[in-house]
């Protein structure tokens, strides 16, 4: 049974630019089944980047986090276009609820419609909602439209501390 949107979740229904109207609700016990079969329509190059290693496929491992969130600290969000299941994302943040990880997948043949952009969008509301004041988004030098998108949105990129495989793009929330 899906799990309802918690108080700190902006609207449920979605639509990009493109006009794909979407469906978006939080990840449950349960959704293990619907986690495995999406990421595997998800190409090996974003596997890669949403996990940042390499995989050929997703391991229970890493669905459980994705299925268990705590809804404060953690979130983990499902999108839908009908009964299929396009996207992923989660937010999760620090202890003093002030800086949050953003982390999105979508289907490879879903691609290019506009839901990265929506889905971003959707999660910084939501962070923002929580009080979050900084959001950031570890990515792949590599990936570049992720990169490109979230400079459009608004986020300034920086060298990851430690790794220089990796940037750290990063938007400051306005409160609400």
């Amino acid at each position: 049974m899906p799990l309802a949107l918690s108080e700190a979740t902006p609207r449920s229904e979605l639509t990009t630019r493109n006009g794909l109207a979407l469906r978006v609700r939080t990840a449950g016990p349960g959704d293990e089944d619907a986690l495995k079969e999406f990421f595997g329509h998800v190409s090996a190059e974003d596997l890669r980047f949403r996990f940042l290693s390499g995989l050929d496929h997703v391991r229970e491992a890493q669905l459980a986090p994705l299925t268990h969130a705590d809804h404060k600290q953690s979130e983990s969000y499902l999108v839908f276009d009908g009964e299929t299941l396009v996207a992923s994302a989660v937010l999760a943040a620090d202890e003093a609820m002030d800086t949050a990880e953003v982390a999105i997948a979508i289907r490879s043949d879903y691609k290019g419609r506009g839901i990265g952009w929506t889905l971003l969008d959707y999660v910084a509301r939501c962070a923002r909602l929580k009080g979050i004041r900084t959001l950031q988004s570890i990515e792949s030098y590599d990936n570049h439209a992720a990169i490109e998108l979230e400079r459009e949105m608004g986020f300034v990129a920086r060298a990851s501390p430690g790794d220089a495989s990796l940037v750290i793009v990063e938007a400051q929330l306005a409160p609400v």
